[in-house]
């Protein structure tokens, strides 16, 4: 059976959510008042009520600010996801998972199979069953490889569940119930759709809080690092291209171009990163290189600070969260002028032979040209090259202050030891070396250095989902193969024929298999009397179950029949008497009106054209087989590929 985590996490986490459950109800109610109080504000022409109504507002507000606040302290507990190692790396952003409520369909799915598939829904208790254990098992996954395997397992099973009990035109009935993964507000639809893209959101959830508990100090520990978050990047970005009209915010298309943008960013906190602890040379072109990273970085971050300022985000995103991404654009943007002030002056003059490569280099490193002599020229004369070297440290002085003074607005993060270390250090030490390059005889204005032109090594990949790597075998596999018995397919109730076989056999030809198809019958043959019809599925022969039969073992139990003839149980499905082409189209329609839909999710055509078609192999494998079990309009004279005369 399937293994969640350890339970006390779980209970932690439920105490967790049912916190910001209680404190989102105070502040809705408190926004309530607002508005309230606001509209009353506005209509009242009376001076005094004005006052009260001006006073009850403010109170009010800093009410809300304080729900707010305590929330934050919910959101931000990021120590349960940070590494135990001793080294000091910048805290990265871990989400937690989104939660959900137990879920039961032993009675809605007993009563599908029984209405549908007219089969007993009791004799399919246990498969129930394990399928409900999985979901349990997936509420809680452990940190690690085996509880990534473990949401795609069951995001994959969902696949078989939608086929098999979710029709085109109907739901099941049941609620899937999700709470926000930042403000613990429930929601609810009977979408499946919904739940596929929870799972989803949570494997991406999954993958950020691998990626904040590697050591970032070793090698192997960042390269993690970096595959998880591109790994959790690609996760939600997927789900942004795939699913659409979230209940919920947090999986909304702004929220989730936030994600993925601050997913991005801190794999390129981690190459920088890399790139510190791999940079044994301290040359002139790898301090260049290195600032530049460092710009990026910077870029990165300055872009995720604006996405987080939208209107539709702004107020979701946590304040502590939002703080601690300009803190980063303004940390890395100091330590990019830091280093090209170190390259400068620490590096020695070039030799006529390197004069060409660091001219080149440095060419293209400035955003703007500096000031002052040519650059061939400053780049030989240590005073010039101490100058700018100068303007950069100041740059990069201002930007350490500023990253100092933002992160002291945030109360939380004033609380997080380790950001407070790492910013006032990388501080100190551009004070230092400032101290040190300045002379007292300086009689000129130190100039504005220009910034530094970003620019990476490693571009940070976004990793799509591979949903293949997790082979599942479809648990409601006994009700047949899904070309036929699948919920959108519609069928009469089984028939028993008892046939004989004549003189020329039993007058039909067969195609196919995994149904078997008949494909033809002889008008006045032994089939046609016993009223078998042309596009009839053999489902049974002499009380044998051949759903998932081969074409060769129904013939050899046909064969094998003596004189007392045999008895088949075949199923017509509906509208398969002529098909038409409109009738086809109809039940490829997707549902969903104002639901969440993962109608691009679902239909195949447009995913095996796309891109991702690799990734949902599992998923497609299936469909595949229908080919050979189609009905066809084709006379029982002209026997196809695949089809014989019996």
């Amino acid at each position: 059976s399937q293994q969640g985590c350890d339970p006390f996490a779980q209970t932690q986490r439920s105490k967790l959510q049912h916190r910001r459950a209680r404190i989102n109800q105070q502040i809705n109610k408190e926004m309530r008042m607002r508005a309230g109080a606001e509209n009353l504000f506005r209509a009242t022409s009376n001076h005094k009520v004005k006052e009260t109504v001006a006073l009850e507002l403010s109170y009010v507000n800093s009410n809300l600010q304080l729900l707010k606040e305590e929330l934050e302290e919910l959101n931000s507990s990021m120590d349960v996801y940070q590494n135990e190692s001793e080294s000091i790396s910048v805290p990265m952003i871990p989400l937690g998972l989104k939660e959900t409520k137990e879920l039961d369909l032993l009675v809605p799915l007993k009563d599908f199979i029984s209405e549908h598939y007219g089969e007993e829904g009791v004799l399919y208790e246990k498969e129930i069953k394990e399928f409900m254990e999985l979901r349990q098992a997936m509420r809680t996954p452990s940190r690690n490889e085996a509880g990534l395997e473990l949401l795609m397992e069951y995001y994959n099973q969902l696949y078989f569940l939608d086929s098999r009990f979710f029709p085109p035109t109907k739901t099941l009935g049941v609620f899937f119930h999700w709470y926000d993964s930042l403000t613990g507000v429930p929601s609810h639809q009977r979408a499946l759709a919904f739940e596929k893209g929870s799972v989803l959101f949570n494997l991406g959830a999954l993958h950020t809080q691998i990626g904040a508990r590697q050591d970032r100090a070793s090698l192997p520990g960042l390269n993690q690092a970096i595959d998880a978050f591109q790994k959790a990047a690609g996760a939600f970005n997927y789900l942004k291209e795939n699913f659409s009209n979230a209940p919920s915010l947090d999986m909304s298309s702004a929220s989730l171009t936030m994600l993925v943008r601050l997913m991005v960013a801190q794999v390129q906190e981690c190459v920088f990163e890399k790139m510190t602890l791999l940079r044994a040379q301290n040359d002139f072109l790898s301090r260049l290189q290195l600032a530049q990273e460092a710009a990026r970085v910077e870029d990165v971050y300055s872009l995720v600070h604006q996405t987080m300022s939208q209107p539709h985000v702004k107020d979701y995103v946590p304040f502590s969260w939002t703080t601690m991404v300009q803190v980063k654009s303004e940390h890395f943007k100091a330590l990019s002028h830091y280093f090209a002030a170190i390259a400068l002056c620490d590096c020695p003059t070039p030799s006529d032979a390197e004069l060409l490569e660091q001219e080149k280099a440095f060419l293209q490193f400035h955003v703007t040209m500096p000031e002052g002599p040519s650059l061939r020229v400053l780049l030989q004369d240590p005073e010039e090259r101490r100058k700018l070297g100068k303007a950069h440290l100041k740059k990069a002085i201002m930007k350490h202050e500023e990253a100092m003074r933002i992160h002291g607005l945030c109360k939380i993060l004033r609380k997080m030891d380790i950001l407070q270390e790492v910013l006032s250090f990388a501080h100190k030490r551009s004070l230092s070396k400032y101290s040190e390059i300045d002379h007292e005889e300086d009689f000129f204005e130190t100039g504005e250095a220009p910034d530094i032109h970003p620019k990476t090594h490693q571009k940070p990949e976004i990793k799509s989902p591979n949903f293949s790597q997790v082979k599942v075998t479809d648990l409601f596999h006994r009700l047949g193969p899904l070309s036929v018995f699948s919920a959108k397919n519609k069928w009469y109730p089984a028939r028993r024929v008892h046939l004989m076989r004549g003189e020329n056999g039993f007058g039909f030809t067969l195609r196919g298999d995994s149904p078997v198809l008949i494909a033809g019958v002889i008008p006045g043959g032994c089939a046609a009397e016993a009223g078998l019809k042309e596009g009839d599925y053999i489902i049974s022969v002499n009380g044998k179950d051949c759903k998932w039969s081969k074409h060769a073992e129904v013939v050899q139990l046909l064969k094998s029949t003596g004189k007392e003839g045999v008895d088949i149980g075949v199923i017509t499905l509906q509208g398969s008497e002529c098909p038409k082409a409109a009738d086809r189209k109809a039940a490829v329609m997707s549902s969903g009106s104002g639901m969440l839909k993962s109608n691009k999710e679902n239909s195949r055509k447009s995913l095996m054209n796309s891109k991702s078609a690799s990734t949902l192999l599992v998923w497609s494998k299936k469909s595949k087989r229908s080919k050979k079990s189609t009905y066809s309009g084709v006379p029982f004279t002209a026997v196809g590929d695949n089809e014989a005369m019996y």
